[in-house]
């Protein structure tokens, strides 16, 4: 029985992709040592997998994205790109962050960003040569067993756009005629090259609606290649069809694709190909019950001649190894399962399948972790959650008539300037940070120091001219770990990187009990903020469904009793803060639309819960105006559900998208609140000139009336530098100025 792994994390062990990538890009390393080095991390990822598994894939480690990756290979150029296709990696990384990049969206339901391709309409002009040199690598290092893995054709045609918007099925049927003999390019080279199988993702078979005779052809198209075909995240609707396909092998996901089970044992597995079976979970961190998982297996085995055993999903999205995380509480600690740790338990299972004693005793042993009382519990919370009512979900007054109170008190200008909550975090900040945290900095010096900075950006703000300020957020590492942190029922990892895109990465806490908030968290510092400046400053925190999704969630509760348990300790804080003095409060919610299920049937039950948690976290009085954060993701389809969270301004990611979203409030005639026109990427070092952030504004204003807008960035300022910050902040105060020149009366 072979075991089959992927998606092993990219960073390396001390992180040096991340700090190859930025070295690159600030230009202190040239473009052959960036090669080189990453080199040196592939080098370090093969020699794991092929300490635990017989196969696993070549080429995963992308110079940024792997779906930038595969546009690249294929030729699929947007002409603004094309001056710079023959000098290196420059057009590249222009594509991924230049000023005019890519759009970015979250890739399924992960918080993993992918830059999407851009259909045009001249012909493709595939270049194999990166997917070929990373297979020619993996052979020289010794991992004979890496097959080279690319993004499936439908999958690459589902998440592609052509003049701002998706693709449709006929849409895509017309580019499949333009992208086959591009993709045959690929894959005929890498055969070429000695590759004994091809891996092709294909996780959009998981969504609704898929054109299965769109599928049917691609793959008809392709027969002449052996792949091997991983489908992850939900369960295929047309399993029938999908089996026939002529194919190699089918990797299944049967961990949260629970109808692949009812499939399987309705229709049976063809016995000419592989079931690579998806039975260790790859999204979340605890460890599996391994007696379960080879009773999964002996089921299986009556329906499929051949398994390989593999993880649900991508291990992409888990930190790479407990193992430095020493100081987490052992009863949690020895229940947590990373990415390395899921394949020694893929191994494990393996060999207690083949009858090793020592495995079998490590099976026994995995089911014994579960049994007893739950971690974490805490029955006060317990309490309270179960005293709820409807009332408890619900703000006092409606928005019509809130607006009218907050507006008397804030006296703000048309088209109002905010930023979204952070400013840059500079090497001198992580820096005292770091040093704090360990000890070599006194709490009371550490304190003063962060008030430095606060007053020092409450002064840039008002000198910029900015309406509604920030406290910079400098005493934060991360938007949820801050918070995980000061919150009960959490364990927060040390080198637990998990990547979000290019080289930004962050720390996923881990829920493992109930969660409550012992102390308010953010008072302190945002009150001190307001008390140097009359303009109001915005409390800033981070919403509940958010705080749940870029969390990894706890084995004992459901996502809807955390959710809720989460939201009432936020809630305490928006009350503590308002006691403060502060009349306008944050709560961001990125990860709201990330968190639904891909299916949309399971839409209505997930943002029911969704939407109350954030309702529960945000009850504050009428006259305290409570904003909302999102950014990133599709939003288009979920407008009525963004809606019924019933805050008072909600900003959103207007410029990389090149303002498609902003059209969509067109469909949505009933929409009555105020919009944060995210109007410069952030995410792009390049600063916007004041024409652009003009454009931008006034297209929103011919779907929306002036009331409604306000201008800010699209997010954080966090990763920027101050000489990028300063002059695109001076470019968005002035074309906001200049439009309310033209508001009427």
């Amino acid at each position: 029985m072979k075991v089959f792994a992927y998606g092993l994390p990219r960073l390396g062990e001390k992180r040096q992709y991340k700090t190859l990538l930025e070295r690159f890009w600030s230009g202190k390393i040239s473009e052959h040592d960036l090669v080189k080095g990453l080199e040196e991390v592939e080098k370090e990822r093969l020699s794991t997998y092929m300490a635990y598994a017989d196969v696993f894939p070549s080429g995963e480690l992308s110079r940024y994205d792997p779906m930038l990756d595969l546009t690249v290979g294929l030729g699929l150029i947007p002409a603004r790109f094309r001056p710079y296709q023959d000098q290196g990696l420059r057009s590249y990384f222009d594509m991924a962050r230049g000023a005019s990049a890519l759009e970015m969206t979250k890739w399924f339901n992960t918080n993993y960003h992918y830059l999407v391709p851009e259909w045009e309409d001249e012909p493709l002009s595939a270049n194999p040569a990166f997917f070929v040199e990373q297979y020619k690598l993996a052979q020289a290092l010794g991992a004979q067993n890496a097959w080279p893995s690319l993004i499936g054709p439908y999958t690459f045609l589902a998440l592609s756009k052509k003049d701002g918007l998706p693709l449709s099925p006929d849409a895509m049927e017309a580019l499949a005629e333009k992208l086959l003999p591009a993709y045959k390019v690929l894959l005929a080279a890498l055969r070429q090259a000695g590759a004994p199988g091809l891996i092709l993702h294909e996780p959009a078979f998981v969504l609704d609606e898929v054109p299965v005779p769109l599928v049917g052809y691609l793959y008809q198209e392709l027969k002449a290649f052996p792949l091997y075909l991983l489908t992850y995240y939900e369960a295929v609707d047309f399993y029938p069809r999908l089996v026939e396909l002529p194919v190699k092998g089918i990797a299944l996901d049967l961990v949260a694709g629970k109808a692949n089970w009812q499939a399987i044992r309705q229709y049976g597995f063809p016995d000419d190909k592989v079931l690579i079976a998806g039975l260790i979970d790859g999204r979340q961190v605890w460890r599996a019950n391994l007696r379960e998982k080879a009773a999964q297996v002996e089921e299986l085995s009556r329906y499929a001649r051949e398994i390989w055993l593999t993880t649900s999903a991508p291990l992409s999205f888990l930190p790479l190894t407990k193992a430095p995380e020493t100081h987490i509480p052992k009863p949690v600690w020895e229940r947590l399962s990373f990415a390395k740790e899921k394949l020694m338990e893929l191994r494990t299972l393996a060999q207690a399948l083949e009858g090793n004693p020592q495995a079998q005793a490590e099976v026994a042993a995995s089911e014994a972790l579960w049994q007893g009382e739950p971690l974490g519990i805490h029955p006060p919370t317990r309490a309270r959650l179960q005293a709820l009512t409807e009332a408890d979900f619900q703000r006092e007054v409606p928005y019509a008539e809130r607006i009218k109170l907050q507006q008397q008190k804030l006296n703000l200008p048309p088209l109002p300037t905010t930023t979204i909550g952070s400013f840059p975090q500079t090497e001198d900040l992580r820096t005292l940070r770091k040093a704090y945290r360990e000890g070599r900095v006194p709490e009371a010096e550490y304190q003063a120091r962060i008030r430095e900075k606060i007053a020092e950006v409450i002064r840039y703000q008002e000198e910029l001219g900015l309406d509604v300020l920030v406290h910079g957020e400098f005493e934060r590492s991360d938007m949820v770990e801050f918070f995980a942190e000061r919150l009960e029922g959490f364990a927060i990892t040390t080198q637990g990187w998990v990547l979000s895109y290019g080289s930004r990465v962050y720390r996923a806490p881990i829920i493992y009990g109930d969660v409550w908030r012992p102390a308010p968290m953010t008072v302190e510092e945002i009150a001190y903020a307001q008390s140097l400046t009359k303009k109001p400053v915005k409390g800033m925190l981070t919403g509940p469904v958010t705080i749940l999704n870029w969390s990894y969630a706890p084995p004992h509760l459901s996502r809807e009793e955390a959710a809720y348990q989460i939201a009432l300790a936020i809630q305490d804080e928006v009350k503590d803060l308002e006691a403060a003095g502060i009349q306008v409060i944050q709560i961001d919610e990125p990860a709201f639309r990330e968190g639904a299920p891909l299916k949309k049937k399971d839409w209505p039950a997930y943002f029911r819960w969704a939407v109350r948690a954030f309702r529960l976290a945000s009850r504050a009085k009428p006259e305290t105006q409570i904003h909302s954060h999102m950014c990133y993701s599709e939003f288009e389809s979920i407008l009525r559900y963004i809606w019924e969270m019933d805050f008072d301004v909600v900003s959103i990611e207007a410029s990389r998208s090149k303002g498609t979203l902003v059209e969509e409030f067109r469909r949505f005639p009933q929409w009555d609140r105020q919009i944060g026109l995210g109007v410069y990427d952030i995410h792009s070092p390049a600063v916007p000139s004041v024409e652009h952030i003009a454009q931008v504004i006034e297209a929103a204003r011919r779907v929306l009336p002036d009331a409604l807008l306000w201008v800010n960035p699209d997010c954080g300022l966090k990763t920027r530098r101050w000489e990028e910050v300063t002059p695109a902040l001076r470019h968005m105060v002035q074309a906001a100025t200049a439009a309310r020149m033209r508001v009427s009366p």
